[in-house]
């Protein structure tokens, strides 16, 4: 954003940002329990946070933007929750989709598709049409989403090429598993978030956030805003990141 463009109330990005943040956002019922509303009520604030992340990440300069917006075992909840979660799905497509493209946003999804209702699945595919050009900020959606789910079904797409003869089991590579995972195009996440104060990655990217760095904020996912992923991204660039091996930079 140019700095004559730059609204006056934030700072100027600061260097360096990582690449791809990933965020399990997490806390919307326990957010309105502690303010005795419905949890949906807590579902409806938790969009208006996930807007508002988008937009500061875009401006920050971050690429990409991995999302933990329904998980593979969400479908166990109440049905009255789960109506609630697909209604404000929806209306976050048919309301948002306009303004993200208009942002030069380019939404991708990631998670089992078979067996949702028909139109969540047009809607899906929709987000993705309509913005597959787009090469500004990248919003990776996890829907319906699990990650030992994703890796099971990267098995079965390495079973069908070794049964095909296209490759021997011997031959198999790390880099053929990630490339058969749901969005291989989508670089590993620099910096995983968790909200809520929870410190576990529940079946998230299991495979990608090898080497992330991992960071765990107390607030609940309604009330993160920009200081809040300023703050989660200052402990990022504090880190010191050796893959295993040697030292890198932070934001690499």
């Amino acid at each position: 954003m140019p700095e004559a463009d730059r609204p006056q109330d934030t700072e100027p990005p600061f260097e360096p940002v990582p690449r791809h943040v990933a965020i399990i956002m997490d806390g919307n019922g326990r957010w309105a329990a502690a303010r005795g509303l419905p949890r949906g009520e807590g579902h409806r604030r938790g969009v208006e946070a996930l807007r508002k992340t988008i937009r500061a990440a875009g401006e920050m300069g971050i690429k990409f933007v991995t999302i933990f917006s329904f998980s593979a075992e969400n479908w166990t909840r109440p049905a009255n929750e789960i109506h609630e979660l697909m209604g404000l799905l929806r209306r976050f497509v048919r309301n948002d989709l306009v303004d993200l493209h208009k942002s030069n946003v380019r939404v991708r999804v990631i998670g089992e598709r078979e067996g949702l209702d028909p139109d969540i699945g047009r809607l899906l595919v929709e987000a993705e049409e309509l913005t597959r050009k787009n090469d500004g900020l990248t919003l990776v959606v996890a829907f319906n989403y699990g990650a030992r789910q994703e890796m099971t079904r990267a098995t079965r797409r390495i079973a069908e090429q070794v049964a095909q003869g296209r490759i021997k089991p011997s031959d198999i590579t790390m880099g053929d598993v990630a490339r058969a995972l749901d969005a291989p195009e989508i670089p590993d996440p620099d910096l995983v978030i968790r909200t809520s104060g929870e410190q576990r990655l529940s079946n998230f990217l299991l495979w990608q956030s090898a080497y992330s760095e991992l960071v765990f904020v107390p607030t609940y996912w309604p009330d993160f805003d920009r200081s809040a992923l300023e703050t989660a991204i200052r402990e990022y660039q504090q880190r010191e990141r050796r893959f295993g091996g040697l030292i890198a930079k932070t934001g690499s």
